[in-house]
């Protein structure tokens, strides 16, 4: 009989521990009723088309259609993608979720005219229908939003070209999402307890966190073979990936794929360099973490493998899910009873799906749509790392619910750039309770260390993905072919830059860049790093109780995209387009650094 302990299958999970989609849609056969009622109304649109310059009831009435629209197909999606990933081995779900994108291409097809419609209406006539329809004016940013872009808007029949192929063009995502959560196969590994476990995404990140070096190697080694044995395959779905991106920018006469997609919210091109050059004029700060954890792990080589064990070695703290709970609320009691309101929300009326089963998509995430639960994705294991990952996902769904409840559909969303400044301004207020809570100094140093390998995996790696990320881009963009060889051999240097001299970049690291679902989400991972550092700055803020910071704080979570991000960010005091709040956040990485020095220091007297 074999001994392995495998992982259980979706039926086998605890109701109580699943997500609720029935807010969505009460069965499967409701979500069919749906779909089936929206594609009936999408041709409806093009009555509309050519109307809009003819008075303002045409253009109130098209943008409602396409508004009510829009919401419905965001809830079938919604939730053939959450069905999906609870169990991304399911055919049914994997046909519903094709299914919905199908229609999501079918709406933006036909509704492709309204773009190019709107920028053909004079702005003084568009002035007048706004100021004229009480609807209108609910909608005056949105609209001034499109007509902000009209220098990359496209002719009605190219737009509607392009929203047609949209699917074919992202479909290198969709293979890479298949193959990375379905159909690869991982070997059997040795865990902790001496065990034979099946070799999962989930359980990899808690493998790597082992005290025991042969398991950590074993664990890296088995992971990168696979990827390795794939390799050419992922760099194919990699370079049709950043193609598409090149492709989209330079039809619509965007200077490259960066500036298309960080034009989008109008951010300039200025946020995405000064992070990367104030990140690498900081670097001796992460190689000066990297020595000490050499010399506190007493390695003689420090390797790839070797970053994500406890510090301290063995006693790192393990908290489970329940008990996790109170150290939520504890540690957001700061932000007030509104807030803590919407936390008991989300333990009570089952918005989290927690444990990972077979077939489920790795990692962690918030979604939802504007009339469903803000959803919480994880893969639940007994670490403090975990418990960072479930305050972290619930800011995302806080700054949802807010959102949602405070703006129209209109507004009722924001940008990924705002998005990540919710959670990790939750990281900061749980570091900082944490902190004041250590019952020792031993305990204080592994929250401290905990702090700087969450600054060292969220500014310093994602930093490093932009930079890779932005290289890829611009290597396709000049014709040079994104090949397995080419990819791994510039990552590999890349990685070396940035751990240094005291780590040794395993061969097996140059393939990492195969197996990040980030560098699929077209300039995505930058805003992590820009987040994480506002976020300091904000949560510095709460935490002094500097007066209004917590009410200018909880104005950003409401404010959807009411605003342009940057304008949002200025609001709640932080301007994002000057590189202090990045020297600010760096500072307070060299500063815990001090004191996790001086608690090791203290350990050893």
């Amino acid at each position: 009989m074999s001994n392995t302990k495998q992982l259980p299958t979706r039926e086998q999970v605890p109701t109580a521990l699943t997500w609720d989609l029935t807010v969505l849609y009460p069965s499967d056969e409701a979500w069919e009723e749906s779909y089936q009622a929206v594609s009936q109304r999408i041709p409806q649109l093009l009555a509309s088309q050519g109307t809009l310059c003819d008075g303002v009831e045409q253009l109130e009435s098209s943008l409602k259609l396409l508004l009510d629209l829009n919401r419905n197909v965001e809830n079938i999606y919604v939730y053939s993608h959450l069905k999906n990933d609870q169990d991304t081995s399911n055919s049914t779900y994997q046909e519903m979720l094709d299914r919905s994108i199908l229609l999501a291409t079918k709406l933006g097809e036909i509704s492709a005219w309204f773009t190019p419609e709107v920028i053909q209406i004079p702005e003084e006539t568009l002035e007048q229908y706004i100021a004229s329809s009480e609807f209108l004016k609910g909608c005056e940013h949105f609209i001034h939003v499109v007509v902000d872009n009209r220098d990359h808007v496209l002719s009605a029949d190219k737009e509607e070209l392009l929203a047609g192929a949209s699917d074919i063009l992202t479909s290198a995502s969709q293979t890479f999402s298949v193959l990375n959560n379905a159909d690869i196969q991982f070997p059997e590994v040795t865990n902790d307890a001496g065990e034979k476990v099946q070799l999962s995404h989930g359980l990899y990140g808690q493998l790597l966190e082992s005290t025991n070096r042969q398991v950590r190697i074993e664990a890296f080694e088995a992971l990168y073979k696979v990827y390795q044995g794939l390799v050419n395959t992922f760099a194919s779905t990699l370079q049709a990936n950043v193609k598409n991106h090149n492709f989209q920018a330079r039809v619509r006469g965007y200077r490259s794929a960066r500036h298309a997609a960080l034009a989008a919210n109008h951010i300039p091109e200025e946020v995405h360099d000064t992070l990367v050059a104030t990140v690498n004029k900081n670097l001796t700060l992460l190689h000066r973490y990297m020595k000490l954890r050499k010399e506190m792990l007493n390695l003689e080589t420090l390797h790839m493998y070797d970053l994500y064990t406890p510090l301290m070695g063995e006693g790192q703290l393990e908290m489970t899910y329940e008990d996790s709970k109170q150290v939520v609320f504890d540690a957001l009691a700061i932000l007030g009873p509104e807030y803590r309101d919407i936390l008991e929300q989300a333990f009570t009326q089952r918005w989290i799906d927690v444990v990972e089963n077979k077939g489920k998509r790795s990692g962690a995430y918030s979604s939802g749509s504007y009339d469903s639960y803000p959803y919480v994705l994880l893969n639940w294991h007994d670490t403090l790392d975990n418990v960072f990952t479930l305050v972290h996902e619930l800011g995302h769904s806080a700054h949802s619910y807010f959102t949602r409840k405070t703006q129209p559909y209109v507004y009722g969303d924001y940008s990924i750039f705002l998005a990540e400044i919710a959670s990790t301004t939750n990281e900061n207020l749980l570091t900082d309770y944490l902190l004041k809570n250590a019952k020792s100094p031993l305990e204080r140093a592994h929250i401290l260390s905990h702090y700087l390998d969450g600054f060292k995996a969220t500014v310093f790696r994602q930093t490093q993905f932009a930079e890779f990320e932005h290289f890829m881009h611009e290597q396709a963009a000049s014709g040079q072919p994104l090949t397995a060889d080419f990819l791994s051999k510039y990552y590999y240097k890349l990685n070396q830059t940035y751990y240094g001299p005291d780590v040794v970049s395993d061969d097996q690291i140059a393939y990492e860049w195969s197996r990040i679902p980030h560098f699929y989400y077209n300039y995505y991972v930058y805003q992590y790093a820009t987040g994480f550092s506002a976020a300091t700055s904000l949560a510095h803020g709460i935490l002094s109780e500097k007066e209004g910071a917590r009410d200018a704080y909880l104005d950003y979570l409401r404010a959807g995209s009411s605003k342009y991000p940057i304008d949002v960010m200025k609001l709640a005091g932080v301007d994002m387009t000057d590189a202090k709040y990045l020297e600010d956040a760096l500072a307070v990485f060299e500063k815990r650094l001090n004191e996790l020095e001086e608690t090791i220091a203290e350990l050893k007297n």
